[in-house]
């Protein structure tokens, strides 16, 4: 158990620290922030060279593809269960009911999204002093933390996180080291170990700083990771421009123009005869010059083709450079694809996700030794967590459903194993087999089913017509049965 002690200032070595990755987040910030524009398509048009005036800022438009970028293999990384390492028949229900109190099938979600956007995320573990049998599990905004990391022992020595409490005024920090976790608010003579609640260090002993980094695209001499949109960030900002550009092409050449000479300005005149506006009189009013002098002279609308080639073409780099299909860039056929073709047109996508799967695993595998480590006061056997992922690919039930049945008709899968294979958490499972043996204690279930069965058995006894060639009754019967 973690002891709490009344707040106290900072030493001389923790206040170098405390300078150095406050520094850190300074300086990191106005490139994530930008990273956050554009993953939200807020990103203005004079950032990327392109100068509009005022009167046109209405035909800004950004192709938002950063976010395709991030939530196409984000979306499809979804954890099942842990096991332990020589037992991965049982998932380890205090695991999963660690998972389930800290909300992590929804936080987790949001960290795959913003380690995505930012190259980097990360989660922390503290005792919970409202209920030490269930530790906190946070996921942190990569905006607001630093971190300090040993590169030849490759762990961290030092994480701080800064935030705003807008309720009392102030600015917060949080300084996780190996052994205590300090508390912190900033005054007027710097950062100071808080007093709130009379309570400030939190002297944990774990000997490891109790956070855990998910990065994306890791380099082996960096801990920063990469963002997912970085490979089409240039492409975006070329497809904005384009799209712009024909915007305003389209509202001022798509349709023809024309030029009327021998014509005075009170010819524009409606019925009552107050002279028309400009646009008036070009688009509805004008339909014949009583002048005989007037004389009607066409210029021919402009091809925007150029255009939406070029934004085609560009769209299509970037689904090459993501790995997507180029259906996902509105590129479509005109009959849909059949179910293998799918996953095969997906299998760049479907393997990027299982590569971030293999990283994440990892971080969250150390993430719930934490948690256990808090929760009981010891340590369990070294790498003993296994994080265990559904299949990434696109879901296709009847053909999974069908192979599985023919694996479990074989005798190679068990029945909990033939619904992991279609993608069931462990709560539903445990449910089915709760109701499974409910039918089993129930005889009037049991006499049904038997009946069921009598007759299956009876119909796929009966001959067919000689004619039927094995596809009549017989056939139909006899597939039914060897199918169940």
């Amino acid at each position: 158990m973690a002891v709490l002690l009344r707040a106290s200032v900072l030493s001389d070595d923790e206040k170098a620290v405390v300078s150095r990755l406050a520094a850190k987040i300074r300086k990191d910030k106005p490139g994530l922030d930008l990273l956050d524009k554009y993953f939200d398509a807020k990103q203005r048009l004079k950032h990327i060279g392109l100068a509009v005036p005022p009167e046109l800022r209405i035909f800004e438009t950004v192709v938002n593809i950063p976010h395709m970028a991030v939530m196409e293999p984000a979306q499809r990384q979804e954890l099942r269960t842990f096991y332990r390492a020589g037992d991965s028949t049982v998932p380890d229900l205090a695991l999963r009911e660690a998972w389930e109190f800290n909300n992590l099938s929804s936080e987790s979600s949001t960290l795959q999204v913003e380690r995505g956007i930012f190259g980097r995320s990360y989660v922390t573990v503290g005792w919970n002093g409202d209920d030490p049998q269930h530790p906190l599990i946070r996921v942190e905004d990569p905006r607001s933390i630093g971190v300090d990391v040993d590169p030849l022992h490759r762990r961290m020595r030092a994480f701080m996180r800064i935030y705003r409490d807008d309720d009392a005024g102030v600015t917060r920090g949080t300084l996780l080291l190996p052994d205590e976790t300090i508390h912190m608010v900033r005054g007027q003579r710097g950062w100071e170990v808080t007093d709130s609640d009379g309570y400030g260090r939190d002297r944990h002993g774990l000997g490891v700083v109790p956070a855990v980094m998910f990065l994306n695209r890791r380099r082996s001499a960096s801990w920063t990771g990469r963002s997912e949109m970085t490979d089409v960030i240039g492409l975006t900002d070329g497809i904005a421009r384009l799209v712009t550009n024909m915007q305003v092409g389209a509202e001022s050449h798509a349709l023809p123009s024309y030029i009327l000479s021998g014509v005075a300005s009170d010819a524009f005149k409606d019925r009552d005869g107050n002279i028309l506006p400009v646009w008036e009189a070009y688009f509805t009013a004008i339909k014949a010059i009583a002048s005989t002098d007037a004389k009607v002279h066409q210029i021919s609308a402009g091809d925007l083709k150029n255009f939406t080639e070029s934004v085609d073409s560009m769209m299509n780099w970037c689904a090459a450079v993501l790995g997507l299909p180029t259906r996902f860039m509105g590129r479509h056929t005109a009959n849909p694809a059949a179910e293998g073709a799918i996953r095969a047109d997906e299998f760049r996508l479907t393997k990027n996700a299982e590569w971030k799967n293999r990283f994440d695993g990892d971080s969250w595998s150390w993430t719930m030794a934490l948690e256990e480590r808090f929760r009981t006061g010891k340590w369990g056997p070294a790498n003993s967590i296994r994080a265990i992922y559904h299949d990434p690919g696109t879901p296709t039930y009847g053909q999974r459903a069908d192979a599985v049945t023919k694996l479990r008709a074989a005798g190679a899968l068990s029945l909990r194993g033939v619904w992991e294979e279609l993608g069931w958490d462990d709560a539903r499972m445990d449910r089915e087999e709760e109701r499974l043996a409910a039918e089993a204690a129930d005889p009037t279930v049991m006499a049904a089913l038997a009946e069921v069965t009598r007759a299956r058995d009876v119909g796929a006894a009966l001959p067919g017509p000689q004619a039927d060639g094995g596809g009549g009754a017989a056939g139909r019967q006899s597939g039914v049965a060897s199918f169940a």
